[in-house]
């Protein structure tokens, strides 16, 4: 593998931790703690593997421009800001409300993941697709 498929990594663990996070919320929602639990850890583990996967391309690579023009070039930098905005948000809030998890203070743990959940989906479903917008479209 070269640093050329990073991209392609990169979604794939994106679009992974959105999986796993959309399950885990199923099973937290059917009261199924254990299995919750579980996908939450083996999302926060797939954004770990992302980060890593994302700094050695961009250290070796820098960054990708857009081609596209009009429209496209639009809402293209309109996702990309936000997704840029928003995830440097995420392993702060990751971590945070994991060790509430952790701790067994189920109400403080419950508030944050409210406000952490929608971010990390936005997040991992915006890398797809900008990835998608960069590399394939």
């Amino acid at each position: 593998m070269s640093t050329a498929d990073l991209p392609l990594v990169n979604a794939i663990l994106n679009g992974t931790a959105a999986i796993l996070l959309g399950i885990g919320y199923v099973f937290i929602r059917r009261g199924q703690w254990q299995r919750h639990r579980m996908m939450m850890i083996a999302a926060f583990m797939t954004s770990i593997l992302f980060l890593i996967s994302y700094v050695v391309y961009h250290a070796q690579e820098g960054s990708t421009p857009y081609e596209g023009d009009g429209l496209g070039r639009i809402i293209y930098f309109a996702i990309l800001i936000t997704h840029v905005l928003l995830a440097a948000t995420v392993p702060f809030l990751a971590i945070a409300t994991l060790y509430r998890a952790w701790k067994n203070p189920w109400d403080k743990h419950a508030k944050i993941a409210r406000i952490t959940f929608p971010i990390w989906m936005y997040v991992s479903v915006t890398g797809v697709l900008v990835y998608l917008m960069l590399y394939q479209l």
